[in-house]
């Protein structure tokens, strides 16, 4: 290896530990909301007396000391502060991170691999609050997360848009002739379906977009890209290919914000769900209300439903707040039309 090799692979293991510090640190978070006493000496020393056994060179054992001391430290500090954790689908540099920080930059975001991780991580009191995508400009509304969104017990008290902006991303500085195959969630990959298509680049789905760039850093295979936000390059030391791959330069993705608390303050948007009855005309009696009371829907989701009675599931989002007479009327007449009828939360909206 030359200097310019090992270099780049302190790098990768820089990033990797800088990774792994930050997991151990929301665990700790974790720990200090379910244990009777912040400070557990014994335990602290058990850790010492652990990590010691299994020092050799070139790690010397006070140095280990040095910096698990250091470590358990900033660990207490964390807990006493008592900062919030906010889940978010994918890895490191995903869009729903920067979703996390551009809601509340005092956020805590924690990375979950699943969608429904999140949800459920809410709900558990694993995590406060919940970011997820519901809806892009490009591909319309994210159907497993609004199915989520109406079947889970989490309200709504937040969004955040975000203007996305995809990059090729690969291990090694090559042409694009030489990208032979592209990772990336499926919702990229389809924000992208052009410029693949244009470049001859055979695409394949991957759970997450900061997920498909971490595993070319690390796998670094042959002819292989990830399609991610550009700060994936510098979090796993990847290179640019190529910004700004996506199809539309108007490519927005809306995210909700999920608590268990429900939200019912200041806002100027309210999000519903609830099943039509199984007859023709069922959802146009809905939307009608809207109509008769002046309310302006921003949107509406047909969600495939798990009902053997063959009604249908909708979520509405609609502007005006709860406490607006025209919403408190429209409220109580589609209460009294639909099943399973549920206010999701009223919230500052932002505009697709």
């Amino acid at each position: 290896m030359d200097l310019k090799e090992i270099r780049k692979e302190i790098d990768d293991i820089d990033s990797d530990i800088f990774g792994l510090l930050v997991r151990r640190m929301v665990l700790s978070i974790k720990a200090g909301r379910v244990k009777s006493k912040l400070e557990d000496k014994e335990r602290e020393k058990q850790i010492l007396r652990s990590l010691k056994e299994k020092s050799g060179p070139p790690i010397t054992p006070d140095f280990l000391e040095r910096l698990y001391i250091s470590i358990i430290s900033e660990s207490k500090k964390l807990q006493q502060e008592e900062y919030k954790l906010a889940a978010f689908q994918g890895e490191r540099g995903a869009f729903g991170e920067v979703a996390c920080r551009e809601f509340d930059k005092g956020l805590i975001p924690v990375p979950c691999k699943d969608f429904s991780d999140v949800f459920e991580g809410v709900l558990n009191r694993e995590f406060d609050i919940g970011v997820v995508p519901i809806e892009n400009s490009s591909e319309g509304a994210i159907t497993s997360v609004s199915h989520l969104v109406s079947e889970g017990n989490l309200n709504i008290v937040g969004e955040v848009t975000l203007q996305i902006h995809h990059s090729l991303l690969s291990h090694q500085k090559v042409s694009l002739e030489d990208v032979r195959v592209v990772y990336s969630h499926p919702q990229a990959l389809a924000q992208c379906r052009d410029f693949i298509a244009r470049n001859k680049i055979e695409s394949r789905p991957f759970y997450d977009t900061a997920g498909a760039a971490m595993m070319i850093a690390r796998e670094k295979p042959a002819g292989a890209a990830a399609i991610a936000n550009k700060a994936c390059a510098s979090i796993y030391g990847l290179k640019v290919l190529k910004e700004e791959v996506e199809d539309s330069r108007y490519n927005y993705t809306r995210f909700i914000v999920l608590s268990r608390e429900k939200s019912l303050g200041e806002g100027n948007k309210c999000s519903i769900t609830f099943l039509t009855e199984d007859r023709i005309g069922a959802l146009t009696t809905v939307l009608n209300i809207f109509k008769d009371e002046g309310i302006n829907l921003t949107m509406i989701t047909s969600i495939p439903s798990r009902d053997s009675t063959g009604r249908s599931k909708f979520l509405i989002d609609f502007k005006g707040h709860f406490t607006d007479n025209n919403v408190q009327r429209t409220l109580k007449k589609i209460k009294g039309r639909t099943v399973g009828f549920r206010l999701l939360g009223c919230y500052r909206g932002w505009e697709l």
